[in-house]
Parts: structure tokens; sequence; C-alpha cells
């Protein structure tokens, strides 16, 4: 019976070692997870800004789109450069870690997404 305590001891040392290393790696899969679904929203407002803005007489003021698109992620800063048959709108933000303890070890996260298409007549 004493070989039986002396294990149930080694196991919950064991556990007591690899929680917080299972707690940190899973904590970083969220804030991957945050990150990626900020890049994602990043990338369709420039798609929507620069949709909006081929299409528009005004291309400058239609880029107003991006900033609709991009429900939840303020400020975000939106940049439209028109050429004779292109337009091209870039979109910047930078993501805060959201995660505890990650935050201090990652920091912000600066995301950018540009998108150039072809202006149509209006």
């Amino acid at each position: 019976m004493s070989a039986e305590r002396h294990d149930r001891g080694q196991a919950v040392v064991e556990f007591a070692i690899a929680l917080p290393l299972v707690v940190v790696l899973v904590l970083g899969v969220v804030q991957v997870a945050v990150i990626v679904r900020d890049q994602l929203a990043i990338e369709l407002a420039a798609r929507e800004g620069a949709r909006a803005a081929a299409v528009s007489a005004a291309p400058a003021a239609a880029a107003s789109a991006a900033a609709e698109a991009a429900t939840g992620l303020e400020p975000i800063e939106t940049v439209t450069t028109v050429g004779t048959s292109t337009v091209t709108v870039t979109v910047r933000h930078t993501t805060r870690t959201r995660v505890p303890l990650l935050g201090l070890v990652i920091g912000d996260v600066a995301l950018d997404a540009s998108v150039t298409m072809h202006r149509e007549p209006p």
C-alpha cells in the first residue's frame, strides 16, 4: 500500500508540472486564432473598399466602405490610391493581444491588407 501512495503522489506532481505548460499552449493557440480572425477581417475590408471604389464615380470617397466592412476592428487606417485604370485600397490595423499572459510576451500585432482592382466606367 505504501507503493500505491508513492505512485499517486508522483502523478500529482507530474500533473502540477505539466498543467501550466498546457494552459500556456492553449492560450497561444487562442491568440493565434484571434490574430488570424482579425487578418481575415482586414482583408475583407480592403476587398470591400476596393470594390466600392472601383465602381464609384468618386473612388476616394467610396473607400469608406472599407471602414464599414471592418466592424469590430477600431481604429483602422484606410489609404486609397487612384490610378488611371486601377484603384488600390490599403487597410491597416493594430491588433491588441487579448489573451492573458501572452499579451506581455507577444505584444501588439500590426496587420495590413492591400487590394488593387480595375476601375469600371461610371
